[in-house]
């Protein structure tokens, strides 16, 4: 059983981690705002925003956004059966 266990937990743990990436400009970019999202039940009805023109100072400057399931965020997730659900979201602008 504990042969079973251990691979089982690493394996659901590196699978929770993703990230989704929208590039805006084609530019190289320094990251302008990181900010961990607090979700509970995986999202599911929740939204929150970062307004990434605000951030970078002019929708032109922004270069890309980023929004992530972290190993961390993963190891939450799973801790709290997916009640408590974490994301990190960036924000990269232009130089």
């Amino acid at each position: 059983m504990k042969k079973i266990f251990f691979p089982l937990i690493l394996v659901a743990t590196l699978a929770a981690c993703s990230t989704q990436t929208a590039y805006i400009n084609g530019q190289t970019g320094k990251l302008g705002k990181e900010d961990m999202q607090t979700f509970f039940v995986s999202g599911l009805g929740q939204t929150q925003t970062i307004d990434a023109a605000a951030v970078c100072g002019g929708a032109n400057k922004v270069v890309k956004v980023e929004r992530q399931t972290s190993f961390i965020n993963g190891v939450l997730g799973m801790l709290t059966g997916g009640i408590y659900t974490p994301y990190d979201a960036k924000v990269y602008c232009a130089n």
